[in-house]
């Protein structure tokens, strides 16, 4: 499940300069990886460390975006915390797939737009409850956000 905090915690690692220091070659064969980065970077894994990107041409991982390298972070190690916000809207889909497969716990500093779907499910963690609607989950969201931040 997919469990969020709104604010900051100490043990939560910044995503991409956790994954420049510890990716794994390996982790790019998966094919959940390379389903992220096509989706959000728009990029294609060739081999090894080669990306092409149909903007930048042939990159390393290293030139991936943020979102994307902490979303592999993420589904990578689920028992590390992450701080998401470096994860664009477009990440936040991505964030419930993982939380299907893994407890993943991350922390965000603003309000994330997760789409709408039959298996939305979401723990905010600031006030400790589990929301299924995500209308239910952005007005709860909010509100802590106004209090914490």
């Amino acid at each position: 499940m997919l469990k969020v905090y709104y604010g900051t915690l100490d043990e939560a690692l910044y995503g991409p300069a956790w994954f420049l220091n510890n990716y794994e070659q390996s982790w790019f064969e998966d094919p959940f990886v390379q389903a992220m980065v096509v989706d959000v970077d728009k990029t294609e894994y060739k081999e090894g460390e080669v990306f092409e990107s149909s903007v930048l041409g042939a990159i390393p991982p290293e030139r991936l975006s943020g979102g994307v390298k902490t979303l592999i972070s993420i589904y990578k190690n689920p028992d590390l915390i992450f701080d998401a916000t470096s994860c664009g809207d477009n990440c936040a889909k991505w964030l419930l797939e993982i939380g299907k497969v893994a407890d993943i716990k991350v922390t965000l500093r603003y309000a994330m737009r997760f789409p709408e779907n039959d298996a939305f499910e979401i723990s905010l963690e600031n006030n400790k409850t589990i929301y299924t609607n995500r209308r239910e989950y952005t007005l709860a969201a909010l509100s802590v956000i106004d209090e914490e931040l």
